[in-house]
């Protein structure tokens, strides 16, 4: 096995000169993106510093209770970012919960699988391994479901004439609805198709890649990163579909009828 290379901030600082570059093409084209480019940067190494130093002690401490916690706290944040993402949200209580909720059932159902019949750690609950694994499907996950949800109450809002004539007609809501659910779910899979048809060709994976410097062996990098994308696109699809149904279902009703009005007012 080759030896762990450990990475100096001398290291990083270099590495932060490219973010300098970027931005000095931002000033020098007037693109008005070197503020911000800055500001997440900043944000970028000050997240991540503070996740190490809750990593370390969680590990330490190795508690099911602890790791479940840090888990609900994920999925409340990628929450709150699944409906910052939408450009028409659901009003009320829904608007959150529905791909909050989808996500951290299809995330949680997924991780629990692998940890007990693929990776098997000991204990299953073993944070080092539930946590990453965890964080990266759900990031995946959150992704294919801001992306669903987005597009079934654009276009239904944009083709709500269409959807209303063919109610009137005698369709079922789902009926009327279904060539717009079936946008929305195309959208919501996409990122994970793309990522699963360039990987290996055109790009290698984070997670290999980090593998592979810290010294393991290529193959067996490669049996991880495969598992880890079956279990995204496994996770991405069941949170995919839920939330998109469960959003269709709450923009209808029992009468067949198109309820938009239970979209947030836009501002």
């Amino acid at each position: 096995m080759a030896d762990y290379i450990s990475l100096s901030y001398w290291d990083l600082a270099l590495g932060a000169i490219f973010i300098l570059l970027n931005g000095a093409i931002s000033i020098a084209f007037r693109l008005g993106l070197a503020k911000k480019l800055f500001i997440v940067t900043f944000r970028m190494v000050v997240q991540l510093s503070i996740v190490a130093l809750l990593l370390k002690g969680i590990f330490a401490i190795s508690n099911p209770w602890i790791t479940l916690l840090v888990a609900l706290v994920m999925v409340l944040f990628a929450g709150r970012e699944i409906y910052a993402r939408q450009e028409k949200k659901l009003a009320g209580f829904w608007g959150f919960s529905i791909g909050a909720g989808s996500m951290m059932v299809a995330g949680m159902l997924v991780t629990l699988i692998a940890l007990t019949t693929q990776i098997q750690p000991d204990p299953w609950f073993k944070p080092q391994f539930a946590l990453p694994l965890f964080g990266m499907i759900l990031g995946n996950t959150m992704t294919g479901v801001s992306l669903a949800l987005d597009n079934l109450t654009t276009t239904l809002k944009r083709e709500q004439r269409a959807v209303e004539a063919l109610l009137l007609l005698g369709k079922t809501r789902f009926q009327a609805m279904l060539p717009f659910i079936r946008i929305a779910l195309r959208a919501g899979f996409m990122p994970i198709i793309n990522a699963m048809a360039a990987m290996g060709i055109v790009s290698l994976p984070g997670m290999m890649t980090g593998q592979i410097l810290s010294g393991v062996d290529p193959a067996e990098a490669v049996k991880y990163q495969i598992l880890i994308l079956l279990l995204i696109g496994g996770a991405t699809g069941l949170g995919v579909i839920s939330a998109t149904l469960l959003s269709a279902y709450r923009l209808s009703d029992n009468r067949d009828r198109l309820r938009l009005d239970r979209l947030k007012p836009a501002k």
